[in-house]
């Protein structure tokens, strides 16, 4: 459905909540067409994300390991890569 959202079971280390929330934003503004939530629109976005976390966590702790890891890095640790990377002189 949406190729931005990483496949987050099977990374080393674990996915960190803060991935799992990234990948449900981004899971929840596609379906909802909702890029950046209005105050009419923020309380029902917002309990969306919150319930679908759970749920998600609960999926990816429940599920079996995988056999081969991802083989796509999230965002959030692509950026802290290359923030960490020296820069050439």
């Amino acid at each position: 459905m949406c190729r931005n959202i990483t496949t987050l079971r099977g990374l080393e280390p674990e996915a960190t909540d803060e991935e799992i929330e990234a990948a449900v934003r981004q899971f929840v503004r596609k379906v909802s067409g909702v890029q950046k939530p209005s105050s009419r629109t923020e309380e029902a976005f917002e309990r969306a994300v919150a319930e679908i976390v759970v749920v998600t966590t609960r999926l990816l702790d429940e599920l079996p390991p995988r056999q081969q890891p991802p083989r796509t890095e999230p965002p959030l640790r692509r950026i802290a890569r290359q923030r960490a990377e020296p820069t050439p002189a």
